[in-house]
């Protein structure tokens, strides 16, 4: 680009460092930040530095990624928080995860994303006692985390489902389905994440709740009403927990479809048992 005489500016760095962080390439992605501004004129926004942050959290540099934003002088805003907090989630980093929580919360108080990933990351550790602070703290600011659903178009209609739901005209064939690809996949080795479920039912129940998550629901009516061979497309406006996220790549390939699952935060290319995250999410 620089070649052709072409001035690249705040976007195409914004392209630059994302291509760089999906493919790993940490050094690469570390010198055209450093050139951003040294070279280009180009003064670095909370986009670049959010884009910073994943490069460095998928390679598990975290205090890395801390430290570069400690360094900033640019008016970072709560996206490139909460791009740290999923890093640490991901990575089970909870005192680094309670900083950045801190820092959305003193940019937006009333985001209930900080209170659900760390609540996430205590029931992954499987730190009850912190989870149940996180939901009484919710409680006691009036936080309320957003109904998860899903939705899937097939033939210019949209199917919505919530976790359990019965409302669809299709329910029983819906149920049916999901009984039927947990099986396939059971057989193939899955065996349910229960510290995604919520931890006040017993280990059958928290099993159960998950199987019956929104995004498996619209699976199951996608693998009814869309055609073999066409891709089944998948909307959620949360983000996907990680034990579905783990059943859907398995679902892709048992059944050998491919699964495009967007959540609130990527495109989740699913196919042969892989996806397209890398599983970094």
């Amino acid at each position: 680009m620089v070649r052709s005489g072409c001035r690249p500016d705040y976007v195409t760095f914004i392209g630059l460092l994302f291509a760089c962080s999906h493919a790993g390439l940490v050094d690469a992605g570390r010198a055209h930040f450093r050139s951003m501004q040294a070279e280009h004129g180009v003064a670095p926004g909370p986009d670049h530095y959010a884009c910073m942050v994943d490069l460095l959290g998928r390679a598990g540099r975290l205090d890395e990624a801390m430290d570069l934003l400690n360094r900033s002088t640019t008016r970072l805003d709560a996206t490139v928080w909460k791009a740290l907090l999923g890093a640490c989630r991901t990575h089970g980093n909870a005192e680094l995860a309670e900083q950045a929580a801190e820092m959305v919360w003193r940019l937006d108080p009333t985001d209930a994303v900080p209170y659900v990933m760390l609540s996430n990351l205590y029931s992954r550790a499987r730190r009850w006692a912190d989870v149940a602070r996180i939901r009484t703290l919710m409680k006691s600011r009036g936080i309320t985390k957003e109904p998860g659903c899903s939705w899937v178009g097939v033939n210019g209609v949209t199917h919505l489902f919530y976790v359990e739901d019965r409302g669809h005209p299709r329910t029983e064939e819906i149920y049916r389905k999901v009984e039927e690809m947990m099986g396939r996949i059971r057989a193939e080795g899955y065996v349910a994440d229960t510290d995604w479920a919520l931890q006040d039912e017993g280990p059958e129940g928290r099993e159960k709740g998950l199987a019956y998550h929104s995004e498996r629901l619209a699976v199951a009516f996608g693998l009814l009403a869309v055609p073999a061979g066409a891709p089944i497309r998948v909307f959620k406006n949360l983000r996907v927990c990680g034990d579905c996220h783990a059943a859907i790549k398995m679902i892709a390939k048992a059944y050998g479809r491919e699964i495009i699952l967007r959540d609130a935060n990527c495109f989740h290319h699913m196919k042969d048992g892989v996806c397209s995250c890398g599983d970094y999410w």
